[in-house]
């Protein structure tokens, strides 16, 4: 694969590493695929640990594909869309539990990568924030999951304004589960945890919980319906030149 390092450390237990540390391990077409079509493969794994190379975890869209995406049709904008969507629930539905080892930053979508994870222990300088809104834009796409962990009360907070947080106040509203200086010894513990569980039945308790939150799925085309709009919307595509050229959007300018 070219954007994510696979790597089995020990019977059952893999490694997956978003490693495009010079663009902050931002996502692109090609790494959402590999990121699908990884996810999709793991079926008799017990353990999955997500993390990304270099100083950062995932800072959300490249910006090299939102500088194609600005000049995309809405019929296109859409079909993208989902893509994307199709990535964050190939990770949420995988049977095999998923710990998120959060390295650094996690922004935008990079914050729906920690959401589906099922444990997330972060270091206490990782940032994380919805920050589409000050692109002009919402975090539609990942929206399903992201309340889900943080609930509506903290989406409100924190949505509405593309503010950033520390990892403490991401552990106070539910997206992180630890904040630890040291992760690789947090990993290795909590792996002990999750492999105290019997296997098929870790699988089989993930498949519960999902059952249990199916609403997901069906806010799925609302959420690229939304995301849609806004991408082609006036505001949107001021935001993202604005992102592009470096420049502050008209808004910011008043």
């Amino acid at each position: 694969m070219k954007y994510l390092e696979v790597i089995e450390t020990e019977t059952g237990v893999k490694e997956v590493w978003i490693n495009r540390p010079d663009l902050h391990n931002a996502f692109n077409a090609e790494l959402i695929e590999e990121m699908i079509a990884l996810f999709e493969s793991f079926k008799d794994e017990r353990l999955i640990i997500l993390s990304g190379r270099g100083t950062s975890f995932c800072a959300g869209a490249d910006l090299n594909w939102m500088k194609a995406m600005k000049d995309y049709s809405k019929e296109e904008n859409f079909k993208d869309s989902k893509r994307l969507a199709k990535m964050f629930s190939a990770i949420n539905e995988c049977d095999v539990p998923v710990i998120g080892r959060i390295n650094g930053h996690a922004l935008g979508g990079g914050v729906g990568l920690v959401s589906v994870c099922d444990y997330v222990i972060a270091v206490p300088q990782a940032l994380m924030g919805f920050t589409e809104v000050r692109l002009g834009l919402i975090p539609a796409v990942i929206s399903p999951y992201c309340i889900s962990k943080v609930g509506e009360s903290n989406a409100r907070a924190w949505m509405l304004s593309g503010e950033r947080f520390d990892a403490h106040e991401a552990k106070r509203m539910g997206l992180v589960h630890e904040v630890s200086e040291n992760l690789d010894a947090s990993v290795e513990a909590i792996k002990k945890r999750f492999l105290a569980a019997g296997p098929i039945a870790a699988k089989e308790a993930k498949k519960l919980i999902r059952g249990v939150m199916k609403n997901l799925k069906s806010s799925e085309d609302f959420a690229c319906n939304m995301i849609t709009e806004r991408r082609v919307s006036a505001e949107g595509q001021e935001g993202m030149r604005a992102l592009l050229e470096k420049d502050k959007p008209a808004w910011m300018k008043k």
